[in-house]
């Protein structure tokens, strides 16, 4: 079995328009709530008694993530960083397909380990590998916008 028992799916459908709503409306709160250096103070009322909550800056920013998503009705899926992914589940997230993404697994760009004669990916290896193709994208595209700029 590839994933974990505490790995569950959380919310298999679109969000409703009342979810859309809401989303938007608790991503707004959050804003609004939130100082210079984007800690978010929030007032809770919890039987009565008015209780300070603080959501710390990575925090109150993945739930604007998460929000903002929701509040475009688009679907969300959480990947615990200990689940073992099929090479298909690894490909759809990179958005390659299965072969090349096997060429990754075989030329060991990602680790990977065999459950029977299946390869798995841990997510976190995964996100890692990600992690460094995007920065790897992301300063081929900032040196083509320096060359670009010194054409003109």
């Amino acid at each position: 079995m590839t994933t974990p028992a505490h790995a569950i799916e959380i919310g298999a459908h679109l969000p409703s328009q009342d979810m859309v709503e809401s989303a938007g409306r608790l991503r707004d709160i959050i804003h609004s709530q939130m100082d210079d250096d984007n800690v978010v103070h929030l007032k809770i009322n919890e039987d009565g008694k008015i209780r300070d909550l603080v959501l710390e800056p990575e925090l109150s920013k993945l739930l604007n993530q998460i929000l903002g998503h929701l509040q475009k009705g688009e679907g969300v899926t959480f990947v615990p960083i200990s689940k073992r992914m099929t090479t298909q589940q690894a490909a759809d997230i990179l958005n390659v397909s299965r072969p090349y993404f096997i060429k990754l697994l075989e030329q060991k760009e990602i680790p990977y380990e065999m459950i029977g004669r299946h390869r798995r990916v841990l997510a976190k290896d995964l996100f890692a590998y990600k992690r460094r193709r995007d920065e790897i994208r992301k300063e081929a595209l900032d040196e083509l916008f320096a060359a670009d700029g010194e054409l003109y």
